[in-house]
């Protein structure tokens, strides 16, 4: 554990002080969010900051290679290295997207061709457990491990990317993930399911520590924004560590759909963390869908635009979005290790006063408008 809090430190620190420099070059170079309709910031905003989230994983991982634990991760297996090089084509791609502005299919072709290299380097689903059924485990077969793996990794990138819309949101839900995620990974290897020095759980930790180091920065109100520099980083990570996770386990250790568990955990629980964008995202595509439009066109129908519209200042309804996400991934983490009741008790109780905070504001517009009425 003693390792992990270095390199987080590390990535904090280093994403800290590498963050004003690269606000400097982003200005420089005209990397700039300009003041669109569906935004709700008035002013311009250097808009490169992935680049500082990415300078600190890369240091962290440098240190990590130096570090007789984690020094493993990186002669094991080659998905350390692929999560590197990937993470910083797709961050090279996003830095591009926030200059010059990249068409949807563009981007869209760049994103799959990253997440190729993520897979074709090592990180690829080799199989997938189906409870309650005769099929038990089933091996992928080369092509299907990669369209799947792909395809997660696309999901989870634009995912990241439709939640980036108010400041500091995007790089908290992501700590709130990667730590999530880094104790469940943690946790996963300790009770035998692998090595405790494994490069999912490294990944997020390196993840977390970056955004911690970057937030100060991105939080209300924000001097620079992740772009899709950091958002399509986020996602491609946090992608990698679900399969990786699940790689990592022996599909011949379980004789039952209660003692696979943690087989199939990696790939639900990535749905828990990520619950809330991909809950925006998915309402965002249905949305667009039905009024003939593209599923990339900008609207102001997000969640964390409705949170705005009850009445909710920016950062109270950043708070409550970081509520929510980290009540969905922590209570998907207590599932996953702890005692199923207890958890339940606890979220159920925790969801009725994430529900009371979203709509405050609301409720109090009804009661002070029904007061102005006249008799």
């Amino acid at each position: 554990m003693r390792e992990y809090a270095v390199v987080l430190c590390v990535a904090a620190i280093v994403s800290y002080f590498a963050t004003p420099a690269v606000r400097w070059a982003s200005i420089k170079l005209g990397a700039m969010t300009a003041v669109r309709d569906r935004d709700v910031h008035s002013i311009p905003i250097p808009r490169l900051g992935g680049v500082g989230v990415y300078i600190g994983m890369l240091a962290a991982m440098l240190v990590a290679h130096q570090l007789p634990g984690l020094q493993q991760t990186f002669v094991g297996s080659s998905e350390t290295t692929a999560v590197i090089v990937a993470g910083g084509l797709i961050c090279l791609l996003g830095a591009l997207d926030d200059r010059f502005d990249l068409d949807p299919f563009t981007k869209l072709a760049g994103q799959i061709a990253c997440a190729g290299v993520l897979v074709l380097m090592g990180v690829q689903l080799a199989f997938i457990f189906i409870p309650a059924s005769d099929l038990g485990t089933v091996s992928l077969d080369p092509n299907t491990s990669f369209l799947l793996t792909t395809l997660i990794t696309v999901a989870a990138v634009n995912a990241m990317n439709f939640i980036d819309g108010l400041d500091g949101l995007l790089t908290g839900v992501a700590i709130i993930a990667a730590i999530a995620f880094f104790i469940y990974s943690y946790q996963f290897s300790r009770e035998g399911y692998g090595d405790v020095f494994s490069a999912p759980t490294l990944m997020t930790a390196v993840l977390a520590g970056a955004c911690i180091g970057f937030l100060p920065h991105n939080f209300n109100p924000a001097r620079i924004f992740l772009g899709d520099s950091g958002s399509m980083l986020i996602g491609l990570v946090l992608a990698a560590a679900a399969v990786s996770t699940t790689g990592h386990a022996d599909p011949q250790s379980f004789s039952s759909a209660a003692s696979a568990i943690p087989l199939f955990m990696p790939l639900l629980l990535p749905i828990a963390v990520l619950a809330i964008p991909l809950a925006d995202m998915t309402l965002a595509v249905v949305r667009r869908a039905r009024e003939r439009r593209s599923p990339f066109s900008p609207d102001k129908m997000h969640l964390h635009h409705r949170l705005l519209e009850i009445g909710h200042t920016q950062r109270r309804a950043v708070l409550i979005m970081y509520f929510w996400s980290a009540l969905l991934a922590f209570a998907g983490v207590g599932a996953a290790i702890g005692q199923g009741p207890l958890v339940l008790s606890i979220s159920a109780a925790l969801v009725v006063i994430a529900i009371i905070l979203s709509v405050v504001p609301r409720a109090r517009r009804r009661r002070r408008d029904g007061s102005k009425r006249p008799a």
